[in-house]
């Protein structure tokens, strides 16, 4: 599972970045989690994003890094 996340990560994230040193990643780390989580659709969690699923799933508790 930590492949597939790294793997979405570059897919999705890093690779249309201009990235020219540590510190332009490090500065755009916290944007690219908060649209994981709230916005990208994961298809084990039925095309819905990570936040999405846990607001919908009645079983769930509430996310702690919400």
């Amino acid at each position: 599972m930590p492949e597939a996340f790294v793997n979405t990560f570059e897919r999705d994230y890093v690779q249309f970045s201009d990235l020219p040193d540590a510190n332009a990643v490090f500065r755009e780390l916290p944007k690219w989690f908060e649209d994981y989580n709230e916005n990208h659709p994961y298809n084990g969690l039925k095309m819905l994003s990570p936040r999405e699923f846990r607001r919908t799933d009645s079983g769930a508790s509430p996310c702690p890094v919400s």
